[in-house]
């Protein structure tokens, strides 16, 4: 059994994560701030999933105070892994407030690899992102190709995270792996991301934007690959890697809403707009050292991805209303 400590327990990613871990039978150690950067009840509902089990342990409280994080250590000694996956996340929203992303994904980081290196947790687990490619005409995307040129804030800062777990290694021999996400869809979402925002929208008969008039590509990953590939991560300790974790489904983004409105059975009355700043034109991920290290590779289907996640969207909105 491992004991993992988990930041950002209460989000999308993180609550899958945990429930994967939990239901092999490792004890979990959850943080979140439960903010307000979308609904906090989805995030407190994620969290009701997850309260069923006893070796789940949360507390509430920031990734960047180190006061709060010397607190839950200190009544969990033995933790065998750092998952570290609490992040201020979102694109546009770090145009409209840049200090959020340095306190939370900076020095959040920063601190997190602080409590690895003085109580000697041996390895880091931790989320980049697929956005620190910028606008890359190099398809698909490899890890060691330059990401020195990010078009926001948001991907300035997880290359920043990149480089403080390198440091980290370098001096005090921390080992961490660093997993670039590729757009990540599924069941508990986030609402600002396109599959919840759009289906909102279209189950409601109102417009969605669809911006660059819908030919951006997309990686799009499911996010039961995801939570695959981060215990994959957690199970095979590496000195310091980043690795690319996306589906091999690279579509536009007319194909993406043309599948959601099947599962969703309705029509989206569409509002095509210009490319927005810091948006990306494609993500493509290349998946080969990810195959190599993690004997990880994507299973799940845009099209059986978005059934799963329509189902679902289906069952937890009606219940809202």
């Amino acid at each position: 059994m491992k004991k993992i400590f988990l930041t950002g327990a209460a989000g999308f990613i993180g609550s899958h994560v945990a429930k994967a871990l939990l239901e092999r039978g490792d004890e979990v150690i959850g943080i979140d701030n439960v903010n307000d950067y979308y609904d906090p009840q989805l995030k407190c509902d994620r969290l009701a999933w997850l309260s069923p089990y006893p070796n789940f342990h949360f507390y509430e409280g920031d990734v960047a105070d180190p006061v709060f994080l010397d607190g839950v250590l200190d009544k969990h000694p033995g933790v065998t892994s750092i998952c570290h996956l609490a992040a201020q996340a979102g694109v546009r929203y770090s145009l409209e407030n840049p200090l959020a992303y340095i306190h939370s994904n900076v020095m959040g980081t920063t601190c997190i690899f602080e409590q690895a290196r003085h109580r000697n947790i041996p390895q880091v687990v931790y989320a980049s992102s697929s956005s620190v490619y910028g606008n890359s005409d190099s398809a698909p995307f490899v890890e060691d190709q330059n990401t020195d040129r990010p078009i926001s804030l948001y991907a300035a800062t997880k290359k920043s995270c990149e480089v403080i777990a390198h440091t980290y290694h370098h001096l005090f021999g921390v080992q961490s792996t660093g997993l670039r996400f590729f757009t990540v869809y599924g069941p508990w979402g986030r609402p600002d991301m396109s599959p919840i925002k759009f289906a909102s929208l279209i189950w409601n008969d109102k417009e969605i934007d669809v911006y660059n008039h819908g030919k951006m590509q997309r990686d799009f990953t499911f996010i039961d690959d995801i939570a695959r590939g981060v215990i994959a991560s957690i199970d095979t300790p590496l000195a310091y890697e980043i690795i690319n974790l996306g589906g091999s489904n690279v579509v536009e983004l007319e194909t993406f809403i043309t599948t959601l409105e099947k599962h969703l059975g309705k029509q989206a009355k569409k509002n095509y707009m210009p490319l927005q700043p810091g948006d990306v034109l494609l993500t493509s991920a290349d998946t080969t050292k990810a195959q190599e290290l993690l004997q990880w590779k994507s299973q799940v289907s845009l099209d059986q991805g978005l059934a799963e996640f329509a189902a679902w969207f289906k069952t937890y909105y009606q219940s809202q209303s």
